[in-house]
């Protein structure tokens, strides 16, 4: 059997030669679907935030001794630095993205839903669309399925109204950042964030259903300290570049592509370290997304460069912008020739964001950052590599 990602399409050579040979082809949201169909699977979907939440979500499980089996979006250190987890239990906790439509193909027990947001328009096109389709694996829910949903999130609005909870038969169960126990997850969390404490709630949610004490789940959330390149905090020592002294950094790595992740990454960057100067290396992921989310990114760049956040003090000091990083197989015809950074920047306007390519940022910002500073290299793309040249 060949399992494709949706983003395979069908010229490709590999596609082609597992049709020529006879081989079963499943993409992965159908080979998935069937799996998802074996389990009591909690799927856990949304525009932002789905691998941290389904990564909280499945460590409380293994602390409440569930032993479930894990898909998730990014690698966890408790998984030895996997995507993966092989459990003994019927439970199955999952990522389940939204791109190509794909979470149509998945049958869970609980889906979560934290958030729904202009995200994948090359796919989608409107946000119309992407509220239908959230709607619409929503609304494969079995009648004794939950739906655990954020009660803050607009785009969530558009689909639970009073319609919406008058004529579905399973259990709705909405988390808030305005509920009693925000705050004190606020406290334990050691990832930052309003956004985080919001995935963790979503957790605790999840937790509640399957009967988890609560004193457990709390105490699972204290431990959990992020997985890879969401908000994945290093540092590094720089030597040389005329400078006689070693220099230590704080390095923060992180996976954010739409302006919404990026806001808030940004937002809790500045909370974490509210003195020090901080330095932004941002490689905008796929031409379509940067020219359907065009407005957006120049209004969270200037805001984020702003001299008046922060009490005069610049949110993010020092913004270098480098060139859109190209999805294979994902971008429309001569979208190249409608973006580019360069124009981002020049829109954006402000003198301490600058556009760059990536060989001269990293040799800009080693020969200037200064010891006790921050760095954030941020990106869906390539940009992952750099954090290890520093």
């Amino acid at each position: 059997m060949v399992i494709y990602s949706p983003a395979v399409k069908p010229d490709n050579p590999e596609y082609q030669e597992a049709i020529r040979l006879g081989v079963a082809l499943k993409s992965y949201p159908e080979a998935l679907g069937e799996l998802t169909r074996q389990y009591t699977t909690i799927a856990v979907s949304g525009s932002h935030g789905k691998s941290t939440t389904t990564a909280m979500t499945a460590l409380v499980l293994v602390a409440a001794g569930l032993d479930p089996t894990v898909i998730v979006g990014t690698k966890l250190k408790e998984f030895g630095n996997s995507n993966f987890r092989l459990g003994k239990s019927k439970y199955l906790v999952i990522e389940a993205c939204e791109y190509d439509s794909s979470f149509e193909q998945y049958f869970p027990k609980i889906t979560v839903v934290t958030n729904v947001d202009k995200e994948h328009l090359d796919y989608f096109k409107t946000f119309t669309n992407v509220i239908k389709e959230f709607k619409k694996f929503i609304l494969k829910l079995p009648t004794d399925g939950f739906l655990v949903a954020n009660k803050d999130d607009p785009g969530l609005k558009k689909i639970i109204n009073d319609q919406f909870l008058s004529i579905n038969k399973f259990s709705i169960k909405q988390f808030s950042i305005k509920q009693p126990e925000a705050k004190k997850i606020a406290k334990i969390l050691k990832v930052p964030g309003q956004h985080n404490v919001s995935n963790a709630l979503a957790a605790l949610q999840v937790a509640r259903i399957l009967g988890v004490k609560d004193f457990v789940t709390f105490k699972s959330l204290s431990e959990f300290t992020g997985t890879w390149r969401r908000f994945e905090v290093k540092i590094a020592e720089l030597r040389g570049n005329s400078r006689k002294k070693t220099r230590k950094i704080t390095i923060i790595s992180d996976y954010g592509h739409h302006p919404n992740e990026v806001s808030v990454t940004l937002k809790a960057a500045r909370e974490k370290y509210p003195k020090k100067k901080i330095w932004l290396i941002f490689q905008p992921h796929q031409y379509q997304r940067t020219y359907y989310l065009f407005k957006d990114f120049v209004k969270i760049f200037k805001g984020a460069a702003s001299t008046k956040a922060s009490a005069g003090r610049r949110r993010i000091d020092q913004i270098i912008i480098a060139d859109i990083y190209d999805v294979a197989g994902r971008e429309e015809k001569n979208i190249n020739q409608k973006v580019s950074s360069e124009i981002l920047v020049k829109k954006i306007g402000r003198k301490n964001v600058q556009y760059m390519p990536m060989a001269e940022a990293e040799r800009l910002v080693k020969e200037n950052i200064k010891s006790g500073e921050v760095l954030i290299i941020m990106g869906a793309g390539d940009i992952y590599k750099l954090v290890d040249k520093f």
